[in-house]
């Protein structure tokens, strides 16, 4: 399932890819400007609409909405999220989620951790970049060799396990505020275990590791 979120976003290959195979789009406010540069038209458009430009409130104004007052208790990422939570989805990609205002990135990063430990495999994505929800028992990606991967914890990691790596770690523990396992790079497939804890994995494509 996309979330389309109004941060900045390159419709890269792999993202456009991941787009389209998506079995439901949902547009979160301003995030709709995204839909035709990814190839996808949403089935539901939410928010307050306060960052919405008028020419995407009139290219999509048959769109079904779900509209929200300006003062309200949730962002529009989190109104998308529940609103995708209602069709049970086993993963969830935010697309338009990462870089912009720093609050709004962290509230969307915490929220993907949020949703991965209700046991929605969750995602973020600028199109060059991406950030996965790291939670027990951990994930598995097919990279590129060279392709800059970090390991960041929100909690204390213990377990953590990393395979297919420059460096590679075995049952080890990642206190909160450790930068031990950033800048590493990728072999090709990449194996992260997780006994306990949770945090993120962050994929940097924009760079190859030398």
């Amino acid at each position: 399932m996309l979330v389309l979120l109004g941060g900045p976003l390159e419709a890269t290959g792999a993202l456009r890819a991941a787009a389209r195979a998506a079995r439901l789009v949902i547009a979160a406010d301003g995030g709709v400007r995204h839909a035709a540069a990814l190839g996808v038209e949403p089935a539901l458009w939410v928010g307050d609409f306060d960052s919405v430009n008028l020419e995407d409130l009139t290219r999509w104004r048959h769109l079904p909405r779900m509209e929200y007052p300006r003062d309200k208790d949730a962002t529009d990422a989190e109104l998308a999220a529940q609103a995708a939570l209602k069709a049970k989805p086993r993963s969830l990609l935010f697309a338009g989620g990462l870089g912009g205002e720093l609050d709004h990135e962290l509230g969307n990063l915490t929220l993907a951790v949020a949703l991965a430990r209700r046991g929605v495999r969750t995602a973020l994505s600028s199109g060059p970049t991406w950030a996965f929800a790291l939670v027990p028992p951990g994930l598995e990606l097919d990279l590129e060799a060279g392709t800059p991967f970090s390991v960041v914890p929100l909690a204390d990691l213990e377990g953590l396990t990393i395979r297919g790596g420059r460096w590679e770690l075995e049952d080890a523990r990642l206190p909160l505020g450790s930068g031990h396992g950033l800048r590493n790079a990728a072999a090709g497939g990449v194996d992260v275990r997780l006994a306990g804890g949770y945090g993120l994995f962050v994929v940097d494509a924009t760079s190859r590791a030398s």
